[in-house]
């Protein structure tokens, strides 16, 4: 398996700012690689130094087996991106924007060939609708759809769900796991919610305050065997009392105050909240959450609020 990214010990300083700091990681061809942090983490700064909109102050960058400094041309022609939401021209329609974009490219692409990538991200039957009369998951499939106008090996996605109704965001989903299954993309696709990142990712780093906190394939770090199970109850020290009689006991991590912490197997949630049921418990709440959003949160979260239901940083 070759390697389409490597970046070793990668820094960007801002001043007094360290926006990224000694980062390394690996992609390899075929992956659908999640960069995964909260707002400010340092992920665009990163995608930017790969697509040398910004320059590294230390650190090096290699694409496809090539130093990016030293062959940055014949690299970005292999490569595809979109940053933030895409740029299009509003009154032109969607065939006309990818045409607009192929003679700017200076690629040499015909009506066949773009209607194709129109298919491909799902607009093929709004080929002649005006982008102004699109929601903004189209929108944001049509720039996909221009970032692939040349066939790019690599694809960079940065916070691609950004803003979506929950439609937009299972579109988008659908197609980023289209281009590496079914056309053999590699995928590096940045995001601040750990859910996208597991419904679409092989493999995965964490990063927060620019730093590499954690790296790895996403079945490994996402572990089943260890998900934390919050438990709420208005009669602790009955339940207390209960559990410790109880083969529960084992899995309890943590008490404090009324709230219980427990680690387990995925599949042993409904049989907990079962037998405490049995036991009498007055549960309030019951939260599973993944060992590894756990930590992501501990480590991301401090002096921040987050949005329970969506583990956003607001």
């Amino acid at each position: 398996m070759s390697v389409i990214i490597q970046v070793n010990h990668l820094s960007k300083q801002y001043k007094k700012l360290k926006a990224v700091d000694d980062i390394s990681f690996t992609v390899n061809q075929g992956d659908v690689y999640g960069f995964l942090g909260q707002n400010g983490a340092g992920k665009s700064t990163t995608i930017r130094m790969l697509l040398t909109l910004i320059a590294p102050t230390t650190g090096s960058i290699e694409l496809f087996g090539m130093d990016l400094k030293k062959h940055r041309k014949e690299i970005l022609r292999q490569v595809g991106a979109v940053i933030e939401r895409p740029d299009l021209y509003k009154y032109l329609t969607a065939y006309e924007n990818l045409s607009q974009f192929a003679r700017i490219s200076g690629a040499k692409v015909s009506r066949q060939k773009l209607m194709e990538q129109l298919e491909q991200v799902g607009l093929a039957e709004r080929a002649n609708s005006k982008v102004k009369t699109f929601s903004q998951g189209m929108k944001q499939r049509l720039g996909i759809a221009v970032a692939l106008i040349h066939d790019p090996q690599l694809i960079i996605l940065d916070e691609p769900t950004n803003g979506l109704d929950p439609q937009g965001i299972a579109d988008v989903r659908h197609l980023i796991l289209q281009l590496s299954k079914q056309y053999g993309k590699t995928v590096l696709v940045s995001s601040h919610l750990l859910y996208e990142i597991e419904m679409t990712a092989n493999r995965m780093i964490i990063i927060d305050k620019g730093k590499k906190v954690a790296e790895g394939g996403v079945k490994e770090l996402f572990d089943p065997t260890k998900m934390i199970i919050q438990v709420s109850v208005a009669n602790i020290a009955h339940v207390m009392e209960q559990l410790n009689n109880s083969s529960w006991k084992s899995y309890l991590q943590e008490q404090e105050q009324n709230n219980l912490r427990f680690q387990m197997d995925e599949q042993q949630v409904p049989a907990l909240a079962t037998d405490l049921v049995k036991m009498g418990a007055a549960i309030t709440s019951l939260q599973p959450q993944h060992s590894l959003e756990a930590y992501f949160l501990a480590l991301t979260t401090a002096n921040r609020h987050v949005d329970t239901f969506t583990n956003r940083v607001v």
